[in-house]
């Protein structure tokens, strides 16, 4: 039976609809699949940013750390020389206490960082200010009476070949001086040779030895 023209046309326009749902369905999925895309790739760019300002704020606050930590709490120092032998060994590294000058006042015997110049030395207080400093055989007089120096290594001073300290003739320190020594008096570059230093020249006070290992500790803090 052949269909009337009406008929034909109502076919067609069918086919013509159902095109196009299927098409507008088509073109739907592809904007929504386009923007998941796209909602996607914004967000790990996002993150990324967010993990490189972390990082870059983890930085600022690390450096701001360092440098209020090294220049007003803790001091890094590396020893060089056998002038503190061995009592402290070449080398070694550690911190000093840039507190303890500020906190307490500088007893004799203490382990102090002194700045000359440009460069650090470590040396021990021995004479405070307004004190009379000598040595004589060996021995140390403070204003006229024997001290003893119980932090010398004894059998590295009985088995050093020569004589481990010279005689120093009495010198009165200032009001604001300290007569520093190393502990290796043979092998030590101190008041000996630079004179008395003053206490602005000491920029802290005591050392914890890190490296070392076998070091590892307070070295008269």
């Amino acid at each position: 039976m052949k269909k009337s023209r009406l008929e034909k046309y109502m076919d067609k326009n069918d086919d013509s609809s159902e095109t196009r749902i299927i098409e507008q369905l088509t073109d739907e999925e592809h904007i929504s699949d386009h923007n998941t895309k796209s909602a996607a790739d914004e967000e790990e760019s996002l993150s990324a940013k967010r993990e490189v300002f972390s990082f870059f704020r983890s930085m600022i606050i690390f450096m701001l750390a360092f440098v209020i930590v090294t220049n007003f709490i803790v001091l890094p120092i590396q020893v060089q020389g056998s002038s503190m032998y061995p009592t402290l060994e070449d080398q070694s590294s550690g911190l000093s206490n840039l507190l303890g000058k500020e906190t307490e006042s500088i007893k004799r015997f203490d382990i102090v960082i002194i700045k000359i110049g440009n460069k650090r030395i470590v040396k021990r207080v021995i004479g405070l200010p307004g004190e009379t400093i000598s040595y004589q055989n060996g021995m140390l007089y403070v204003n006229g009476e024997h001290v003893t120096e119980n932090f010398l290594d004894k059998s590295y001073v009985e088995g050093y070949e020569g004589n481990f300290m010279a005689n120093v003739t009495p010198i009165t320190l200032g009001t604001d001086e300290y007569y520093c020594l190393g502990d290796n008096r043979p092998h030590s570059s101190d008041s000996r040779y630079y004179g008395a230093f003053k206490a602005e020249d000491i920029t802290s006070k005591g050392i914890f030895i890190v490296f070392p290992f076998d070091q590892f500790g307070v070295k008269s803090w």
